[in-house]
């Protein structure tokens, strides 16, 4: 069996932004081809897909992780820091792919005890959100269910977090070009100020949560970005706001957009000034399986962890790509260090990765037991 704690240093120590984890592909890769497991990568750059095949008829269960870091400064003071300038893994990303390596090491020597077989995929570009679907497209990461890590800094190693129902939100992110008629600071009446405007529409736009959202559906729009002018005396002709909504079921992602291009369209259309809206759609909403949460609760428990609620949360996750073609359940894991995710101190208890190896392996021997027993 590899030493996890030692693989999980060592990638921490070389972390790589999305589309760039060669070194970490290669390090999974040379541990799992040695244990024996086929490995796959699709075509894919980086990233791969492992296998283990059971000794039983069964279903396919799927383990996902993912390999990359962030553009961060690390600020930790670990003996295995960052060894890349303005890079680090600040989400927990290398406990993630450090725990389902060992979770394929240990499913490899569980053949015997395995219905069906299990797929471990070994995501990139998660924190890009495209990661995923770069997967699904490679035609290997097809499963009768999912299950996805995320550690959580807010509790210690021996805790677990299991929700049944949404668990990360639905991403969309918008752009809004103002376009007017610049002219001389002192005669506005001669041009068409988008400045105005788009104060305006900062402040109409949360009307859309607070008058059109059901207030008991998490609905969240951010103007994230504003930008205009370029001098104390010149009315600029263009005016810049982007920002995310997140929401947590369809009707009211669609709802977000309607009222979104029609408050910005009206906001604009009375201050005379021209609106284009670029909209781009990210991932839906992660959303947990009841009868797969039991699962986990009960596996939990047999292997000795506290099990809690996860927290609510409108962050996002591209987990969700793979809940479109089957069931699936995404948990949290306690890991300490105290710092939330994408924080330049963010750590991870080392501590916290052999049992949790162990509990995503159990659990996927579970699924597929469960699943041939129907």
């Amino acid at each position: 069996m590899a030493d996890l704690e030692e693989l999980f240093r060592w990638l921490h120590r070389h972390p790589e932004l999305a589309f760039e984890e060669a070194g970490a592909t290669a390090r999974v890769r040379e541990l799992l081809t040695q244990a024996g497991l086929a490995v796959q990568d699709g075509g894919l750059p980086t990233g791969l897909i492992a296998q283990v095949e059971g000794a039983l008829p069964g279903p396919t269960v799927a383990l996902r992780c993912d390999m990359d870091a962030l553009p961060i400064q690390e600020q930790t003071g670990l003996p295995y820091a960052s060894e890349t300038p303005g890079c680090m893994h600040a989400c927990g990303h290398d406990f993630h792919t450090a725990v389902m390596t060992g979770a394929a090491l240990r499913l490899q020597d569980m053949r015997n005890e395995i219905y069906g077989r299990v797929k471990i995929l070994f995501q990139p570009a998660e924190e890009v959100a495209t990661g995923a679907q770069r997967m699904i497209d490679t035609g290997l990461t097809d499963a009768d269910c999912y299950i996805g890590i995320h550690s959580y800094p807010a509790e210690d190693p021996g805790w677990l977090g299991i929700k049944e129902g949404p668990v990360m939100a639905a991403i969309d992110r918008f752009q809004v070009t103002l376009t007017g008629r610049g002219c001389h600071g002192a005669q506005p009446h001669k041009g068409t100020d988008p400045i105005p405007a788009l104060a305006a529409l900062v402040s109409a736009l949360q009307t859309v949560v607070s008058r059109n959202a059901d207030p008991f559906a998490p609905c969240l729009l951010s103007v994230t970005h504003v930008e205009s002018g370029s001098t104390w005396n010149v009315i600029p002709e263009v005016a810049l706001l982007e920002g995310t909504i997140r929401t947590l079921n369809a009707g009211d992602r669609a709802m977000m957009r309607r009222r979104f291009h029609e408050v910005t369209e009206g906001t604009a259309a009375a201050y005379g000034v021209k609106a284009a809206i670029e909209w781009f759609s990210g991932p839906p909403a992660v959303v947990n399986d009841a009868a797969l949460c039991r699962l986990a609760r009960k596996v939990a428990l047999r292997c000795g962890y506290r099990v809690g609620r996860q927290e609510d949360t409108l962050g996002g996750e591209d987990f969700s790509l793979y809940l479109d073609k089957a069931p699936g359940i995404f948990i949290r894991v306690g890991t300490g260090g105290g710092y939330p995710g994408h924080h330049p101190r963010f750590s991870v208890n080392p501590a916290a990765i052999a049992p949790a190896a162990d509990y995503f392996a159990q659990l996927a021997i579970a699924c597929g037991q469960s699943s041939a027993d129907e």
